[in-house]
């Protein structure tokens, strides 16, 4: 495999961030999963980082050098994260319990594998235009869908962020899956928050991706979401990948001479920012080695009930 890629994430003009995101990569397979996490006391940021962790350390573990089945592997790992949320609201009373979206891709074989629970997108991109993006699941892309109201109503909807499905709630989520897509030289795949992507159509979001080598493009795009965000943004997080042989520079990536047992992960560093969280959290806010702690001890309880 041969490809570019860049994370990264932005608080906006939230208090702090709940946003979680992570690429992972073997020899033969890619892993890219960005968690949006919602919940008061920073419950959704516990959510999130459960999430990402728990897709990139089992990729890590199983993708020796590829994935047997990407599909059964995105499935039944974003189901365990739900069910740990869900085992977490139950054994601490929480009214407001855990949640988070998840979208994650799986690029194997020159193809793309892709799954989602909630409003987080994936955009598959080729020559400058979007040839495949994620839908929504939220009530407004339900009505939408229903003929309830029109494409153009969308974005002005004071129901645009509500969802109708994600991990942790009462109900069972629908983990989406789509593909198998396959892969051309020179194809992007960019995932991202709804903080993103509220801000911009899809058509300027290709140019801007388009506009330069992805180390590039995708900085350039954040600083494009967070100018246009106002003060009722989101948190903002994004993974940019550009996919193929044409790759080339410093930041092209060759999994070739890899090790077959080897994987490299890269999980992107939110809230470690000691003078913003004195100035930005409540009290009740949890520390980030609070939050390291909870999923610790959540991935203890999920391993003695597997024994």
């Amino acid at each position: 495999m041969k490809f570019t890629i860049y994370q990264n994430s932005r608080q906006g003009p939230r208090p702090h961030n709940e946003d979680r995101l992570a690429y992972s990569y073997s020899r033969g397979a890619l892993l890219m999963v960005i968690a949006d996490g919602m919940g008061g006391y920073r419950h959704g940021e516990i959510a999130a980082e459960l999430a990402v962790k728990t897709l990139t350390e089992s990729f890590q573990n199983l993708a020796i050098p590829t994935l047997a089945n990407p599909y059964k592997f995105l499935e039944e790992h974003i189901l365990q994260v739900h069910d740990a949320l869900d085992s977490i609201a139950l054994r601490n009373n929480l009214d407001d319990a855990p949640g988070t979206t998840v979208v994650a891709a799986v690029l194997q074989n020159d193809k793309l594998y892709a799954a989602h629970v909630g409003d987080s997108r994936l955009y598959h991109f080729r020559n400058g235009q979007p040839i495949f993006r994620t839908e929504d699941h939220s009530v407004v892309q339900m009505l939408y869908r229903k003929g309830q109201i029109k494409q153009e109503e969308m974005a002005g909807h004071p129901d645009l962020h509500v969802i109708y499905n994600c991990l942790g709630s009462e109900r069972m989520p629908d983990v989406e899956l789509t593909g198998p897509q396959k892969l051309m030289d020179g194809d992007i795949i960019f995932l991202c928050s709804d903080g993103i992507w509220t801000t911009m159509d899809d058509a300027e979001m290709a140019r801007l991706l388009f506009s330069g080598n992805i180390q590039d493009s995708v900085p350039e795009l954040l600083d494009m979401a967070e100018s246009l965000c106002g003060k009722s943004g989101d948190n903002m997080s994004a993974i940019g990948l550009q996919w193929g042989s044409r790759q080339s520079g410093r930041s092209a990536i060759s999994t070739a001479t890899m090790p077959l047992g080897m994987t490299t992960t890269m999980i992107n560093p939110i809230g470690h920012f000691p003078e913003l969280q004195k100035s930005a959290h409540a009290p009740d806010d949890l520390s980030d080695e609070e939050i390291e702690k909870k999923i610790l001890e959540i991935q203890s309880a999920i391993r003695k009930s597997r024994i």
